[in-house]
């Protein structure tokens, strides 16, 4: 799933699970977003991002890894097409003139993808990013190739193009949660969106598709940790993974599969600790 999860809309069969789209993603935000800061802050400073930096953010969510960049004084924009809860709260972070507070910084935020960026009067962007991992749900990584294609008809010859991804099972506490939390009446989901195991070369296959030449990557360590287990369920519920699974049986259901698959990793103190490593893959437009 993402895990992270890392939110992904998975399409399925059966009812889709009744939630207020605005509270999860509020948990998304306050508590689940916060878990790829060593990633972002990887990147950011190996390719050191800064005021000359134009950033173009695919499936920016809720804003934190732009915030992150327009900090270090980067001009910033955001794509984001399947949240508009999200993008909502991008906004409030990043545009606060919006509410009324300060003027605006150097940031843009666009509902829909890299198609519907139209601003021909400004610099084209020397760095892209794609932050949500790819690598633990099957069709992730082909559900990005629109993406960049349209991207890239955007940038300059040799720019920076950053995926992420999940790492070595074996070294992705989460992923195995993810799977125990995933088998509803200890039968697997199935179907072409179901749970997979991340590959080796993901990154590199999608930075292939998308005409890009791999130049440089890395692995962080980006541990999931939670205040409680009621927080735990919250943060990994907000990403959207365990719909499919909600469907075919019911939220309480599922409630109950994720807290056992979580209770290996609850401490003493109640706290919630996974350890995770993710990828990521710096490609290079042609």
């Amino acid at each position: 799933m993402t895990p992270t999860l890392v939110r992904h809309h998975l399409p399925h069969s059966g009812a889709a699970p009744r939630v207020d789209p605005w509270a999860r993603a509020r948990d998304w935000a306050e508590i689940q977003e916060r878990m790829l800061v060593p990633l972002y802050e990887a990147v950011y400073e190996r390719l050191e991002v800064g005021s000359s930096t134009r950033l173009l953010g695919l499936g920016c969510g809720s804003g934190l890894a732009l915030l992150m960049a327009a900090s270090r004084g980067a001009e910033v924009t955001g794509v984001e097409s399947a949240a508009r809860e999200r993008l909502a709260l991008a906004r409030e972070r990043l545009l606060p003139e919006a509410w009324g507070t300060r003027p605006g910084g150097r940031a843009r935020l666009v509902a829909g993808g890299p198609a519907d960026v139209t601003d021909p009067g400004r610099a084209r962007y020397n760095l892209v990013t794609a932050f949500e991992p790819i690598g633990c749900v099957s069709g992730d990584a082909e559900a990005l190739d629109s993406s960049l294609a349209a991207a890239t008809r955007l940038v300059g010859h040799g720019v920076p193009v950053v995926l992420a991804g999940w790492g070595p099972p074996e070294r992705c506490a989460t992923s195995a949660v993810l799977r125990a939390a995933t088998k509803p009446d200890d039968e697997p989901l199935r179907g072409e969106s179901g749970p997979r195991t991340a590959l080796r070369d993901d990154l590199e296959e999608a930075a292939r598709r998308a005409g890009l030449r791999p130049d440089g990557s890395g692995r962080v360590a980006c541990p999931f940790g939670y205040a409680d287990m009621d927080n735990a369920v919250r943060g990994l519920v907000s990403t959207g993974l365990f719909d499919p699974a909600a469907s075919a049986t019911d939220p309480v259901q599922v409630d109950k599969e994720l807290r056992e698959a979580l209770h290996p990793y609850e401490r003493r103190d109640g706290t919630v600790w996974m350890p995770n490593v993710f990828r990521y893959l710096i490609a290079r437009t042609a």
